[in-house]
């Protein structure tokens, strides 16, 4: 039987294998503040919004057409690599060590900091130096643009506001306004009907600057949200390093002259609502958008702290997605706590203590699963020699797992550890290093760090979301069953949670798997390498039998453009035919949202018992959907 395996190049569509954001460079943010004139073709604004690659035609010349959400992903993708990769060459260049972290009592350094006296001072913005990269490389999605943007749909979340200027939704990292000016092209495009009364002219004179989009983050007491209906004030004046209090007047000039000359022209903005979630110190704040709203009018008034303030009223524009988000309080209002409890639960804890984070289920659970276990037939190999690091491994000239791992580290001082991109194999220390178990380079055997929930749905059967904010390259779970001979299999045609361990073949880009961004080698013998070589023609030797029993992984859903992908990990031993298959965050996963994996099933390769090839749909829903599962 045909098993779940890691990615095929062969199963992927062209625009699932090549990143391919929109060519046009990032106009400047050096705006002016005076009004001037420009005349251009403005659209009818019940038409204002965003027509894709797919209506237009124009792909860059590329006869491969990528669906708009997708290439908001990949953008987004490409922004998580780089902000990774700028965040590990901060710590190297912050903590370079003379030595392996260690403390004369011999005990760990908490830190993280390989000697504290000789550290460097840190640049803590790696998510400016990873924007500045993504538009010097062109990589960045949309220039300022009025009205909704391909491929971000009401509601789309955004995990820090240099994502979000990333793809063009909102064009400032610290300024609550965006907007365009004297030296910017205003562009206005045409989407869904939005009803929005304004002068219909096909031309006309468009007075700059204009706004194309707000944030409300709570950071003016001024401010007034009530979904439906905003009471922002404009920007400029307030404490932002301190209360966040008004300190002086506000000046009609930049964003808020842009919000003015909006009610002039009737011309929309997106509205952007930033809020917290998570509880204690799990807290981060997520961008949510709204949709566009129409800016009526504006008023001059004191304000709370005796300075005055501009007040702008906006109203959300009719026949648009329902809203998702709550209103915005100011920043010093405490957060009021969420339900702790689930609605329709039915098991507080499927996984019967085996996980160090309860998984709850919301319908009517089966067998519960139960900790991973290794057939008779299959020996596990001996613990592999480790590093002999002191307290955390950080000197990767020094240290032998980092050797294996391509010299350097695999994972990214993040969120608690996030891997800095796909490899073909991950290195972690094991039984025999001398670090300790808190050592970053154990991420993925610390087991659940995110609060996970098992819940029905309609047309998928079981399905898990996590509770929890999980940022991309954090490992979400091991996928754990019965450690299994693939060959003992072969004749089982009703098991649907085989996991074939073909580690070896996806480093050699066997059968059309898809090669990792990191080549590393496998220590082993002759004969070990002789084995090797004749396991990975002929396919994988062992796999994860999880139909009886398993984890929490096994209720994860396929999808055709997933949030998580498959990562090879080998930490005790160093037997590739052996490794661990773990499940890491492709993308920032907001509270909520389901996760889901590429089952990687090659079309064609799953035969019933009468030897006819069979078919079965996939129902994930993506607009990439390869309609097959196998």
């Amino acid at each position: 039987m045909q098993g779940r395996v890691s990615p095929r190049l062969q199963e992927k569509s062209d625009e699932q294998k090549t990143s391919c954001g929109s060519k046009r460079k990032r106009l400047s943010d050096d705006l002016k503040d005076q009004v001037s004139k420009k005349e251009t073709e403005v659209l009818p604004v019940e038409d204002i919004g965003c027509r894709s690659d797919l209506e237009t035609g124009c792909n860059n010349g590329d006869a491969r057409v990528v669906s708009d959400s997708m290439r908001v992903t990949m953008t987004l993708r490409d922004f998580d690599t780089l902000y990774l990769r700028f965040v590990q060459e901060e710590e190297k260049r912050c903590h370079k060590p003379k030595d392996d972290v260690h403390i004369s009592n011999g005990s760990e350094n908490n830190n993280g900091n390989a000697c504290d006296g000789h550290a460097k001072r840190c640049t803590r913005r790696p998510d400016l130096k990873a924007i500045s990269e993504l538009l010097n490389s062109k990589k960045n999605l949309y220039s300022k643009k009025i009205g909704h943007l391909p491929g971000i749909n009401v509601g789309h979340q955004f995990s820090s506001r240099a994502a979000m200027v990333a793809v063009g939704l909102h064009g400032q990292c610290l300024r609550g306004i965006d907007y365009t000016g004297e030296s910017s092209k205003v562009e206005e495009f045409r989407s869904q009907k939005i009803t929005l009364p304004v002068i219909q002219p096909k031309k006309r004179e468009i007075m700059l600057p204009v706004a194309v989009s707000i944030v409300l983050s709570g950071q003016y007491e001024d401010d007034v949200d009530k979904s439906e209906e905003v009471e922002y004030t404009g920007e400029g004046g307030n404490d932002l390093l301190g209360n966040k209090c008004q300190v002086k007047d506000q000046v009609m000039c930049r964003g808020n002259l842009a919000l003015k000359n909006n009610i002039d022209q009737g011309l929309p903005v997106r509205v952007i609502r930033g809020h917290k979630c998570g509880v204690g110190g799990h807290q981060r704040k997520i961008y949510t958008y709204d949709g566009l709203y129409k800016v009526d009018h504006y008023r001059e008034e004191r304000g709370a702290s005796g300075f005055n303030v501009f007040k702008y009223h906006l109203t959300r524009i009719t026949d648009q997605p329902k809203l998702v988000t709550n209103q915005v309080d100011f920043a010093r209002k405490k957060v009021s706590k969420g339900h702790s409890e689930l609605n329709g639960l039915v098991c507080t804890d499927i996984s019967g203590g085996e996980e160090k984070i309860r998984i709850a289920a919301t319908n009517v659970c089966d067998v519960p699963p139960i900790a991973p276990s290794v057939a008779e037939n299959v020996s596990i190999p001996p613990n592999a020699p480790g590093c002999n690091c002191k307290g955390k491994c950080t000197n990767a000239e020094k240290c032998s797992c980092a050797r294996l791992n391509g010299n350097d580290f695999p994972y990214v001082h993040d969120d608690g550890g996030r891997l800095g991109e796909p490899r073909d194999v991950v290195f972690e220390c094991g039984p025999n290093c001398c670090c300790g178990l808190s050592c970053l380079n154990r991420r993925s055997q610390q087991g659940l760090n995110y609060e996970l929930e098992v819940y029905r749905t309609k047309d998928k059967g079981w399905a898990v979301r996590s509770r929890d904010f999980i940022p991309s390259g954090a490992p979400v779970c091991e996928y754990s069953g019965i450690l299994r001979k693939s060959d003992e299999l072969d004749n089982v045609s009703e098991n649907d949670y085989i996991f074939d361990i073909d580690c070896l073949q996806t480093m050699r880009g066997i059968g059309g798997r898809e090669r990792r961004f990191r080549n590393v080698s496998i220590p082993s013998s002759n004969n070990a390498k002789k084995r090797d070589d004749h396991i990975s023609e002929s396919g994988p030797e062992f796999c994860i039998d999880a139909g009886t029993s398993g984890n929490v992984a096994r209720f994860i859903n396929h999808s055709c453009e997933p949030n998580l992908y498959v990562q090879c990990v080998l930490s005790s031993h160093h037997d590739a035919r052996l490794a661990r298959v773990v499940l890491f965050a492709a993308d920032n996963i907001f509270p909520m949202k389901e996760l889901t994996y590429d089952y990687g099933y090659q079309l064609d390769s799953v035969v019933g018992p009468d030897g006819k090839i069979k078919e079965f749909p996939c129902y994930c829903g993506a607009a990439n959907c390869r309609k097959r599962l196998y």
